[in-house]
């Protein structure tokens, strides 16, 4: 009997935990299997980043990180990240913008971080925690949204 193995291609998933200095970014593997910190940037340059790092890699969604109160009101930020959402849109029209609740994801990276046996040095690095905040936001997305 012949092993038939079928390779199945997706294009990647994208997670932005905007901040107002650091912005940290989480991409999945193109099977969108495992959600990965990627880096953290200036968020005077994500949307160069973005575009770069579009040019290079198959992204199907980006996912924003939606800041909201306990109340679920917009935070300060919400309303530039729906002028955000739209200018994202405009720019990559065939790649789908959706928002997810980030609520929390920062107190679970410390966690995260602190349970991963990380240095009191290393646990204070800010673009660290952005960066797996942004992986919590995807895994987050990821887990709504599994067809099973």
């Amino acid at each position: 009997m012949d092993l038939v193995i079928f390779a199945i291609y997706m294009a990647r998933l994208l997670a932005i935990d905007y901040g107002k200095k650091r912005t940290g970014i989480a991409v999945t593997d193109p099977m969108q299997i495992i959600a990965s910190g990627l880096t953290t940037v200036a968020t005077r340059d994500l949307t160069s980043f973005l575009q770069e790092y579009l040019k290079k890699e198959d992204v199907e969604t980006i996912v924003l990180g939606e800041p909201k109160q306990m109340d679920y009101t917009d935070s300060e930020l919400g309303p530039w990240l729906r002028k955000y959402t739209v200018q994202l849109q405009e720019l990559f029209p065939d790649v789908k913008i959706e928002r997810e609740d980030e609520r929390f994801t920062s107190k679970m990276a410390h966690a995260a971080m602190l349970s991963g046996g990380l240095k009191k040095k290393q646990r204070q690095n800010k673009a660290l925690v952005d960066e797996i905040a942004a992986t919590i936001i995807l895994q987050s997305y990821m887990d709504r949204n599994r067809p099973f």
